[in-house]
């Protein structure tokens, strides 16, 4: 989404720090994913890794905001539950990884 986008689904004001924040972390966001997609393996296992680290801080922060409520609640509530949604995203494949190699483990123990 480009930034104007993304003010407008969150309901907050475009400013332009607000537009120069979003193209930042929508380059943050770029660097993770391609890194997870071009990767492989081991590699991409803890690419996995960091966006979820990365996915759990935001989650985080989105829920300080609400209980400070020092963002309108409606923006902080929304892009709370979508960090939180890639959070439970990614949990889900740093199981699923953690599952696999168990498997794995255990085949070459036959």
């Amino acid at each position: 989404m480009t930034p104007r986008v993304n003010t407008r689904v969150a309901g907050v004001d475009a400013t332009p720090e607000l537009m120069y924040l979003i193209r930042v972390f929508g380059s943050r966001a770029l660097a993770l994913g391609w890194g997870y997609l071009l990767s492989d393996g081991s590699a991409r296992r803890r690419w996995r890794r960091l966006g979820l680290l990365v996915d759990l801080c935001d989650t985080a922060d989105g829920f300080a905001h609400i209980v400070r409520g020092d963002v309108r609640r409606g923006a902080a509530v929304g892009l709370t539950a979508a960090t939180g949604a890639y959070a439970v995203l990614g949990v889900a494949g740093v199981l699923s990884d953690l599952s696999a190699t168990e498997t794995e483990g255990a085949s070459d123990d036959r």
